[in-house]
């Protein structure tokens, strides 16, 4: 796996703002990336598959709330993070 790629946050950002949906899309984020690499490996690990899955389920919902909530705040994240915007329903 290569790990450079992956977003770094600081020790003391991680500490203050562990519940807020910014930090969880970004802990997300990491993890679907990791998974991504992960994939890449080994293509028949369905478990992990599974996982992925269930995590872009998780950080789509949390996206649709931001994007309720605070419109500007959503458009910076998905921009921080190089996230597609999601569809409207």
């Amino acid at each position: 796996m290569i790990k450079n790629l992956f977003i770094s946050v600081s020790s003391q950002e991680k500490e203050k703002n562990r519940g807020s949906v910014e930090f969880q899309v970004f802990s997300f984020t990491n993890k679907i990336q990791r998974l991504t690499s992960h994939l890449k490996l080994h293509k028949k690990d369905y478990l992990s598959q599974r996982g992925l899955r269930k995590i872009l389920g998780k950080r789509q919902r949390l996206l649709a709330y931001l994007s309720k909530k605070n419109r500007l705040r959503y458009k910076e994240l998905i921009s921080q993070l190089g996230i597609r915007e999601t569809k409207n329903r």
